[in-house]
């Protein structure tokens, strides 16, 4: 079985060495050949570096260095498909800041045995969210209720990053077509995924807030991710959702 990790980036020097090395780390088994994809969007900070130095002395680790335009849902794209393309199983996704902890992978890839898509979750028992303010995590909360009500979604952590797909899944979603710019290409796969009736479980995880380097997540973006959720539902009624938009 062979798994890829991905990570989209931008400006994650002080993350992205450290990491790789854990993901690499991680007990899968003896059965799963694991590698990582870095999707970073030419960060400035040399992020893009310090992969392809990885990468160059490490056959397990890959650097996408992608052109404009950016953005984290475009880079996410990318991935998945840069997965498909290179033969993938399972393709994972997650954060480069260490709020998703490489030692869960292990079990999310136990759980794709009984589903299509596994998400690691902060809202189901055993899950937690961990040094972020009360604000940040009401606000986390009402959209994850936004979200399920617009898109019909019985998932309680709608808004989780951290997730594994079966090569099935992502086919059957047409991740190719994906279109959301920014984080709500999360929201975007998630739907997709429950109209082509995937099988999605959640394990629960300790959400912990960055420790190093600055989010890239601002107000307008998160925005821009709410004004998505409408485009979804009405892609979603007049039956264009699996084509990419003009």
């Amino acid at each position: 079985m062979k798994i890829v990790v991905t990570i989209p980036t931008y400006n994650e020097i002080e993350n992205i060495e450290k990491l790789v090395g854990e993901i690499l780390a991680q007990d899968f088994g003896a059965d799963r050949q694991v590698e990582v994809l870095v999707t970073d969007d030419h960060s400035p900070d040399g992020t893009w570096e310090a992969v392809a130095a990885m990468a160059a002395s490490n056959p397990r680790v890959h650097l996408l260095d992608r052109e404009p335009p950016r953005g984290r849902g475009l880079a996410g794209r990318d991935g998945f498909v840069w997965g498909l393309d290179h033969g993938a199983d399972i393709v994972f996704e997650m954060d480069a800041d260490f709020s998703h902890h490489p030692r869960y992978l292990p079990a999310m890839v136990d759980a794709l045995a009984h589903a299509d898509v596994v998400l690691g979750s902060r809202r189901v028992p055993g899950g937690e969210d961990v040094g972020r303010t009360g604000l940040r995590v009401g606000l986390t909360v009402a959209s994850n209720i936004y979200v399920q009500l617009m898109l019909g979604l019985r998932v309680k952590d709608c808004n989780s990053g951290y997730r594994g797909w079966r090569r099935s899944a992502l086919e059957a979603v047409n991740v190719a077509a994906t279109f959301s710019p920014g984080p709500a290409i999360v929201h975007e796969l998630l739907y997709k995924a429950r109209i082509k009736k995937q099988r999605i479980v959640e394990i629960p995880i300790i959400f912990k807030d960055r420790e190093v380097g600055d989010s890239t997540l601002t107000f307008s973006t998160l925005l821009r991710s709410y004004v998505t959720i409408f485009r979804l539902k009405w892609l979603g009624i007049t039956g264009r959702l699996f084509s990419r938009p003009s």
